[in-house]
């Protein structure tokens, strides 16, 4: 089995973290690796925040939690959280800004680090107050949040879900 096969059958979604910072050198590649993601017409329709603020990290977090109704960290205690938005007005965003976070997945694998998709971006950055960071940041134009890629390193092994009978046809 290639490298590349071999991270998409052994990457798991990791849901608990050591509070150790993950390096800038890292979060770059791994940010380089989702920007390569493919996508429809090559219009390129993704965008990748890279979090490693802790204020914002935490805002993020909270705002995130709001949405579920809890105060708990729904981003697991990871110290950087990848947000992948994508622009509304190309016809594939949503299919792009996933394709970006399986690239964002994938990357942190391979450079031995955790990552999990962590939902509910949509509504974080539909609020006024998602949409204030976003203006904070300098980030103009119609965007949605497609997902929170949290990563870091990972305070667990995560054993792999049997595979569904019938996932593969052949005809």
């Amino acid at each position: 089995m290639n490298d590349i096969i071999k991270a998409m059958v052994e990457r798991r979604s990791i849901k608990k973290y050591k509070d150790t910072p993950v390096p800038a050198e890292l979060i770059d590649q791994i940010c380089e690796a989702g920007k390569y993601a493919a996508n429809g017409r090559g219009l390129q329709a993704g965008m990748i925040v890279a979090v490693t603020d802790k204020a914002l990290r935490d805002r993020l977090s909270a705002l995130n939690a709001a949405v579920m109704g809890t105060d708990s960290d729904p981003f697991y205690g990871a110290p950087a959280v990848l947000v992948v938005l994508a622009n509304k007005e190309v016809g594939t965003y949503i299919y792009d800004g996933s394709l970006v976070m399986g690239n964002l997945m994938l990357a942190a694998h391979s450079l031995g680090l955790g990552s999990c998709w962590i939902h509910r971006a949509k509504q974080v950055f539909d609020s006024e107050e998602g949409k204030a960071i976003l203006a904070d940041l300098g980030i103009e134009g119609e965007w949605e949040g497609i997902g929170n890629c949290i990563i870091g390193y990972a305070d667990e092994e995560r054993q792999p879900k049997p595979r569904k009978e019938n996932w593969v046809y052949k005809a």
